[in-house]
């Protein structure tokens, strides 16, 4: 299980990453892919959706069970990685690859709650006891 350093991440195991135009980056971490299994439908949220920090607004579907996806952060969702639908398996082979969908934030100060790659290690390290 991997965390990388420079990403954000959620106790509820989503990585958040901050881009150059202000928007983020929002995916489910190597740890909550690793635990689901091998992953065989992804729901993103629909663009233009207003989302709150820590709602769930999306779904993750593998052979073994379906999870919500929680929104790290709040704000309108702009993006969404459209080749999920046909490949939910991307995230299988690299979940910080691949991103579920971006955010326009709509409270920065919300990251400062965000967990480091370190800190997510241990909210990892201890769920998996």
């Amino acid at each position: 299980m991997t965390a990388p350093a420079g990403l954000k991440f959620s106790a509820l195991h989503t990585w958040l990453k901050q881009e150059a135009d202000g928007s983020v980056t929002v995916g489910i971490t190597d740890h909550a892919q690793e635990t689901l299994g091998d992953l065989v439908y992804v729901e993103a949220p629909a663009l233009g959706r207003q989302v709150a920090k820590d709602e769930a607004c999306g779904i993750v579907e593998s052979v073994k069970t379906a999870s919500d996806v929680h929104t790290p952060a709040s704000g309108e969702v702009i993006a969404v990685n459209a080749e999920l639908a046909d490949a939910p398996e991307k995230i299988n082979a690299d979940a910080y690859a691949a991103w579920i969908f971006r955010l326009r934030p709509g409270n920065p100060a919300e990251f400062s709650s965000l967990l480091d790659a370190d800190a997510y290690q241990k909210v990892a390290d201890a769920d998996q006891q």
